[in-house]
Order: C-alpha cells, then structure tokens, then sequence
C-alpha cells in the first residue's frame, strides 16, 4: 500500500556540517552539562532534515549517516518531538523512495531481489514507526495504551500531528509490506485511527499529506469506498499546488493502480520522474 508521504521532497542532511557540529559538543562535554549538549545536538539535527535537497542522489547518500547519527541521538532524547519527527520521516521516506522504488523496479528480472528489498523496507517502515510512536507515546494521554487500545480516548494536540502523521504513514507501510504476518496486518484499523484523530486537529496538515493519506488508508481498508478516497486525494492536490508531485503520485499508486487507470498512473509515474524517483515511466 503506498503511503502518501512528504515527499518527494528530499531531506538534506549536510553531514559533513552536521558531524563537526557533533564533534564541537562533544569537545565541549567537560565543561557543558551532558544534557544541554545533546537538546543542542537533537535541536541542530532536527532543524537540519527539514532543510530540502533538489538532488535525489545526494539526499539517498548522506541519508544513512544523517539517520543513524540522529537516532543515537533520540536514544537519549526519547521525548524530542522535533527530532522524532525527523527521523521517522527520515527512515520512511528512504524506505518509501529508494528501497521500495528499486523493488518495484526489479520485479520483472529479479522476483528474489525485489522480496529482499521489500523486507528491508518494511523493516525501515517499522523502525520509522518505532520512533515516531514512542516520542508521541510520551506525549499523548494515556501513553501507548491510547495507541494500541481502540477502545481509549486518542486525545491529540496540534502539536502532535506531525509525529502522528509519520507514525501512521509508517505503520501503513509496514502493514502493506507484511501480508503473511496477520499480527502486523490487524493493526490497520490502529494506523487508520490514529490518521483520522490527527485530521480532526489539523486536516491540512503537511499542505495535503494527510488528506493523501487518509485516501490510501481509505482505499486500502476491508470494504473502502474508492469514491471518498478520489475526493481525499482530490483535495490533497489542490492543497499541494504544482510544485509537490507527491499526492499526485500516491493518487496514482493507491488509487488508479488498483482500478486500472492507465493514464492516471502514467501521470504519477511522469510526477515521479520530475523529482528523480523512478527512471522509467510506469508500464
């Protein structure tokens, strides 16, 4: 099941910028509380994946050491919503644009390769999905319990939107990687939720994102009307304006795709390309 993420805008991590700014307050351990250094650090690296790369790339290259230097850094800022939210984006939309991409791609000469990588991607899905639920967790009323429980009050914040929207974008991409695994699959009444609570506190969030990704939840779920997810995704294009390919993109993925509209989804593979996540037009 695609997910409507924020991309395909990319995520510059500069790490070379990033890796001396952590070497700096590291140098300045012995005299700076330990504490200051790392909400310094998780602050500097938060602001920085929010910075956007116009080359596919470089954005897949640096992504790695970007992702594991921020994630030892949320180990020991597990509450740091700004982070947490970066790096659940991170890890998703790596998975999402260059690991889940390349399986597709592979399908028709190497059905081997592209099982492996679509496990890989569900792994990364589910790290993503980790992160972004835990940091949320601490912050929600009920704590995970609100999460897991259909039963307890969901009471989000505006504040916790984003890291609710990476949570559920992240936890409906693991679902769809992970069709023999029933445990995980029962969870996506969770993932619909859990977007659905954060709509109702800002449903414009991410300039359509989660309008998007409420109409692939929508077209994916057991008895889904295809009519409200083409209005969903509708709105979330308009939202987006021309210059964010990416509703565009999962319309074509979650919604033409299954009902076999070939030219929506030669539209959204035309979208994919302008932004250099696929080579070739989808056939």
């Amino acid at each position: 099941m695609p997910i409507a993420y924020r991309f395909p805008v990319c995520r510059s991590t500069r790490p070379a910028v990033v890796f001396c700014l952590g070497l700096l307050l590291t140098a300045l351990a012995g005299c700076t509380p330990r504490t200051l250094i790392q909400s310094e650090l998780a602050d500097a690296l938060a602001a920085q994946g929010q910075v956007a790369e116009d080359d596919p790339l470089l954005a897949r290259d640096a992504a790695p050491f970007y992702l594991k230097l921020s994630e030892s850094v949320l180990r020991d800022q597990p509450g740091h919503r700004a982070l947490a939210e970066s790096v659940a984006a991170g890890f998703a939309g790596y998975a999402y644009a260059f690991v889940a991409f390349e399986a597709d791609r592979l399908e028709s000469t190497d059905a081997n390769g592209a099982t492996r990588l679509r496990q890989r991607a569900a792994r990364l899905y589910r790290r993503a999905h980790f992160h972004a639920r835990r940091t949320l967790a601490a912050h929600v009323p009920g704590g995970d319990g609100a999460l897991s429980d259909p039963r307890a009050p969901l009471v989000l914040r505006r504040e916790d939107v984003g890291l609710a929207y990476w949570a559920a974008a992240a936890w409906g991409g693991w679902i769809s990687l992970s069709k023999d695994d029933p445990d995980v699959v029962a969870d996506l009444p969770l993932a619909i939720r859990l977007a659905d609570v954060a709509a109702q506190v800002d449903p414009d969030w991410g300039a359509g994102s989660l309008k998007s990704l409420q109409a692939t939840f929508e077209m994916a779920r057991p008895g889904g009307q295809p009519r409200q997810a083409l209005a969903g995704f509708d709105a979330s294009i308009a939202l987006a304006g021309n210059a964010r390919p990416g509703p565009l993109l999962a319309k074509a993925e979650a919604y033409a795709l299954p009902l076999g509209d070939r030219p929506l989804r030669l539209a959204g593979s035309r979208a994919a390309r302008a932004c250099g996540l696929v080579a070739d037009a989808i056939p």
